[in-house]
């Protein structure tokens, strides 16, 4: 085990380690932000049933993406914690559950994707035609979906040694994979019949299976400060239970988005509108969806790069920069959205105009997206106080804050104000998103009295690291 490789987040200087961490991750989000989108667009081309059903779909997509990501958020935080403490055995544990809690995942999804698909998709209209689409779309990437557990599984790993330029690459090629055949499989070029929806769903799911299949070969071929051991894997419930410790609420708080854009779509189901208007907020917020990725993308790409420096501080009791890698973290975070809501703000009409928008989406759309951008800032700093808590193994209180924004909060607010004006219902993306980063800050007073002040006192194995770094 290489001291220097190991130590590097104990030792190197915080912003340098941070930039170098979290670039190559912002990077790679911002592609994928970027394939999500063209995906729509060139969906969009099909035309507004397409749209819709993909919209549609996405709910229970994020669910999928939500289990994938959340187990590998739980190995990775416990990978990050374990190496910090010195604790290599357990570290190297963590990882091979890890891949095999990731093909666990995908069978369950298999099962999902059969049974589950053109239900969920006609709770939300009875266009057979949009029914049609949005259950080919589903079936295909649920059923398909081993390539995204385990290259979300391996990034991660990798992740929580430090490791973040082979991540990035094998989510490049995934993306740039996925867009080259976005055109060729959906309009049927160079000879490919015009699958149309189902081309869109192929091309996610073949960039999948080859980011998998490179992040696999770096993990088997390759020496990492943590070894996947299938052969002489044995498993045990209690690093199970540290993995889901973190993981469980993870995947809950990533699925509520989920529960939040379906909430949204029934409120509008439910309004008093003309059934074009419904169809037309319906297909703003699924854009919007899209595009807000470009924005919180970059965020989640320095969360990633942050979390396994607060992790392994934290294990390390170095508590001085465990704080400084917060800091800087959350001041960087709160930019990014701060230029995010600058761009909704003066180029929505611009963005729309990427989906062929009709006049009334043009006329919809563009204050709908300015008043939900409001809420970025507020929810810039709220990202990266949950990458704070997950990174110490406090996934509660990631989870709670979540639940509040997106359920306790959101919906409600979003219900009332749509019986007043169904325009004034987006003004509670904001309104949950303050009262979100309350609660944040509630909770980090709460762990600033108890489990910080815990980390004044060394032990053994970290006295000397603590010593060198003060």
């Amino acid at each position: 085990m290489s001291d220097i490789s190991q130590n590097k987040m104990g030792t190197k200087p915080i912003l340098p380690l941070l930039i170098g961490m979290s670039v190559p991750a912002m990077f790679s989000m911002l592609i994928q932000a970027l394939y999500n989108v063209v995906d729509s667009i060139f969906v969009a081309r099909i035309g507004s049933d397409a749209l819709s059903a993909v919209s549609l779909a996405y709910p229970l997509q994020l669910v999928l993406i939500s289990f994938a990501i959340g187990t590998a958020i739980g190995v990775n935080s416990l990978i990050a914690r374990r190496l910090g403490a010195k604790n290599y055995e357990d570290a190297n544990s963590a990882a091979t559950h890890g891949i095999i809690l990731a093909f666990l995942g995908w069978l369950v999804f298999v099962v999902v994707g059969l049974l589950f698909s053109k239900p969920f998709i006609s709770l939300f209209t009875t266009n057979e035609k949009i029914v049609n689409y949005g259950t080919q779309y589903l079936t295909i990437v649920l059923f398909a979906s081993f390539g995204l557990f385990i290259a979300a599984m391996g990034e991660k790993i990798l992740q929580a040694t430090g490791n973040m330029i082979f991540p990035m690459v094998s989510q490049l090629i995934g993306a740039i994979t996925n867009i080259i055949l976005d055109p060729i499989f959906i309009f049927g070029l160079f000879g490919f019949p015009k699958l149309e929806v189902i081309g869109a769903a192929v091309a996610t799911v073949i960039g999948q299976i080859v980011s998998m299949i490179f992040i696999l070969i770096v993990l088997f071929t390759k020496d990492h400060e943590v070894k996947i051991m299938i052969r002489k894997f044995k498993f045990s419930l209690r690093i199970v239970k540290d993995i889901y410790a973190v993981g469980f609420p993870a995947i809950i708080m990533q699925s509520i988005g989920s529960i939040m854009v379906s909430g949204i779509n029934a409120i509008l189901s439910m309004a008093k509108i003309a059934a074009i208007t419904c169809e037309t907020y319906i297909n703003i917020f699924g854009v919007y969806f899209k595009l807000q990725s470009f924005v919180f993308m970059p965020v989640f790409g320095l969360n990633q790069g942050t979390s396994p420096i607060i992790g392994y501080n934290y294990g390390a009791r170095n508590k001085s920069r465990m704080f400084k890698a917060f800091s800087i973290a959350l001041i960087i975070s709160c930019s990014i959205m701060g230029l995010g809501l600058i761009a909704f703000q003066f180029a929505s009409g611009w963005i729309l105009s990427l989906f062929d928008a009709s006049e009334l989406m043009m006329e919809l759309g563009i204050p709908t997206l300015k008043i939900i951008s409001l809420s970025f800032i507020f929810a810039g700093a709220g990202i990266m106080f949950s990458a704070l808590y997950q990174a110490i193994g406090k996934g509660f209180y990631s989870m709670m804050l979540s639940i509040c924004r997106q359920l306790v909060m959101l919906l409600p607010i979003a219900f009332i104000l749509s019986k007043v004006d169904i325009a004034l219902m987006w003004y509670a993306f904001p309104i949950s998103e303050c009262g979100c980063l309350i609660l944040a800050l509630i909770f980090f007073m709460r762990l600033r009295k108890r489990e910080f002040k815990k980390l004044d006192e060394p032990f053994e194995s970290t006295k000397k690291l603590t010593a060198d770094n003060q």
